[in-house]
């Protein structure tokens, strides 16, 4: 485990349930302080006074909807108008979405593309110069195993979106070698967490067999192993390195064929909602 966590201040977005949790859990045991992002006030303070309690840390809660154009921006002058520099970013809030492209009115996949690929870029932007100043920070982009995989019918823009986070990462870690600061994109497979009921495709996840899950504690764990250890995408779990692989040195075709093929045996018609979570 990583001893220069203690007293850093780390900001967590979609810190109310799942991955996003449990990033705030182990980082506040690992004696930082917390910033956590979401949209239900209640949830983040009921969480931020049970952190605080628990790990004698500072936590502070910082209520928005990241869907919102403006969010990255407001959010970013909070911190400022709290003296608070942010030295961990986990860019984690997300959600799928449901159908095909033509299924959801293009408002929803506008929300989509704010809150997965829109805000997580900005946020590095407005806040990754203060780590360069101080220099030394880290950053972990949840990504997705879907990133990785062969494209399938449905979910249309979710491995597309998960695709770019994981290059907009290696690329970024690469500008900041020199600098102290790390950048992880992060690419869990299915992850026991609220994501599935958020989308509505609980009933059909657990359809899954239980050797294709991990827990949200060891992906977590594994994340921050992985950023200290200057990986710039770590892919969780035995299987989910498996299928990744194979979906990198099979013909495009044939993981195209594979994957639509098994994603089919979970979906109802039309739908393409199972995908990886992160």
């Amino acid at each position: 485990m990583p001893t220069s966590y203690q007293g850093k201040v780390a900001l967590v977005t979609g810190a109310s349930a799942g991955i996003g949790l449990e990033f705030a859990r182990q980082l506040a045991e690992l004696g930082c302080d917390l910033v956590l992002t979401a949209r239900r006030l209640d949830r983040l303070n009921e969480i931020a006074a049970e952190l605080s309690a628990q790990f004698n840390v500072k936590t502070h809660v910082i209520a928005l909807d990241l869907a919102l154009p403006s969010a990255p921006e407001t959010l970013v002058a909070e911190l400022h108008s709290r003296a608070m520099p942010v030295d961990i970013l986990i860019n984690n809030a997300g959600f799928g979405l449901p159908g095909m492209l033509l299924s959801q009115p293009w408002s929803a996949h506008a929300a989509s593309l704010q809150v997965l690929l829109i805000a997580p870029t900005e946020l590095c932007r407005r806040l990754i110069p203060g780590m360069r100043a101080r220099g030394w920070g880290r950053v972990i982009n949840v990504a997705s195993l879907a990133g990785l995989v062969a494209p399938s019918a449905g979910h249309t823009t979710y491995g597309a979106i998960k695709s770019y986070l994981i290059r907009f990462s290696e690329s970024l870690a690469l500008e900041e070698v020199k600098t102290g600061v790390r950048v992880l994109a992060l690419c869990p497979g299915f992850t026991r967490s609220e994501f599935h009921d958020a989308n509505g495709t609980r009933t059909r996840a657990q359809a899954l067999p239980n050797f294709l899950w991990m827990d949200s504690d060891t992906v977590v764990r594994q994340a921050i192993t992985a950023i200290e250890k200057d990986a710039r995408v770590y892919v969780n779990g035995t299987v989910n390195k498996l299928i990744a692989a194979l979906c990198k040195y099979l013909p495009d075709a044939l993981a195209s064929w594979l994957i639509n093929r098994n994603a089919a045996k979970f979906r109802e018609p039309n739908d393409a909602s199972t995908g990886p979570s992160g």
